[in-house]
């Protein structure tokens, strides 16, 4: 069951580089200053619309309402997906908690 994240606002990590190859995106974690290739992760073309998104702070409603948009798929489907997509990211540090959005909870 994916996480619920309520306002949490989501961001890009900054210890990873992500480069657009042949239509998709790929992630490298980086790690002392040096990429880890073991850990690069490839992202299909939603996976790339919700990253370029997370350019700037986004809750996971707000990145899915853009997905529904895009996809034409229903609105509580894409949450869902968003949610799941996100909470796996999170989980291996390619995004992050916004820190602004963090200390306007504190």
């Amino acid at each position: 069951m994916a996480e619920s994240f309520g306002a949490e606002q989501f961001i890009r990590s900054r210890s990873v580089v992500a480069r657009v190859v042949a239509g998709e995106t790929l992630i490298v974690p980086i790690r002392g200053k040096v990429g880890d290739l073991a850990s690069i992760y490839s992202f299909n073309g939603t996976g790339t619309l919700i990253w370029k998104l997370l350019d700037s702070p986004k809750t996971v409603a707000q990145l899915a309402v853009s997905v529904a948009h895009e996809y034409e798929v229903d609105a509580a489907q894409a949450e869902r997906d968003v949610a799941s997509f996100v909470s796996e990211m999170k989980a291996v540090g390619l995004v992050e908690v916004s820190a602004s959005a963090a200390m306007a909870g504190d």
